[in-house]
């Protein structure tokens, strides 16, 4: 997030892009990195916002986020946290196991401090627990953002939306969303979808999401002389033959 971000649009974007599904999204946001400018104003704001999410369970419209899937994603979140907390981090917001909402309930959690010694920063949480951290230059924010194992989503903040595609290249992502967290990406289903590194290999989506389920083959005929020579013949011949050959392939139209 670059310092000339819109503070309310990113906060509102990002809200929804760590939280939405208690976080159990494979393309939700768990790390946020936030140009050293605006950090203070975006954290204040960001933590509030937080605080204030209802959770509870239920499908109305009064609730923000919901119930985690199982007791061992639950175990998960809740050691990641500690984990982090017990090694210095501080926490902003949340970090409480709610059994009074249901068994597998856990507020929305931000935290900053986090370092690369902390399972939150290494591994994959996928619940609703995100950690904040700040950066001066872009040079430094890419190193940090490539700085994982993982390679399947990721998002940029900024005004300056040519500027900010320049760096989306630099983000070793399969998907890259500029001023929303993912479903610009995820909602253009006719262009790849996936992951790098250790994110998965290959797309879905578009004609490369197709081609995966099928299984090409090459069937391929012989004409005029073999590429491969045979025993007994003239190579010094077949190697002006085929140079000859070559010459005259690449003045007909359609095979250059």
């Amino acid at each position: 997030m670059g310092a000339d971000v819109d503070l309310e649009r990113a906060v509102g974007g990002l809200l929804t892009s760590c939280f939405s599904n208690a976080g159990q999204l494979c393309i939700s946001i768990e790390r946020l990195y936030v140009q050293s400018g605006v950090y203070d104003r975006f954290v204040a704001e960001f933590t509030e916002r937080t605080r204030r999410l209802r959770l509870g369970p239920g499908f109305s419209y009064d609730v923000d986020v919901g119930s985690l899937i199982s007791n061992d994603q639950l175990e998960r979140v809740r050691e990641h946290v500690s984990d982090a907390l017990e090694k210095g981090a501080k926490l902003l917001a949340g970090g409480r196991h709610r059994p009074d909402l249901g068994p597998y309930f856990f507020e929305p959690t931000v935290l900053e401090g986090v370092t690369d010694s902390m399972k939150l920063a290494r591994e994959e949480t996928f619940g609703p627990v995100v950690a904040v951290y700040r950066f001066d230059t872009v040079d430094e924010v890419i190193r940090k953002v490539n700085d994982s194992d993982y390679g399947l989503n990721a998002c940029i903040w900024s005004r300056k939306t040519r500027r900010a595609a320049e760096v989306a290249r630099r983000i070793q992502c399969g998907t890259v969303n500029i001023n929303e967290g993912y479903s610009a990406a995820w909602g253009s289903v006719d262009a790849p979808m996936g992951g790098m590194k250790a994110s998965g290999l290959d797309r879905r989506h578009g004609i490369r999401g197709i081609l995966r389920y099928t299984e090409p083959q090459t069937v391929a005929t012989q004409y005029l002389r073999p590429i491969s020579s045979t025993p007994g013949s003239d190579d010094q011949f077949r190697a002006r033959y085929m140079n000859r050959l070559l010459r005259i392939l690449r003045r007909v139209p359609g095979l250059r």
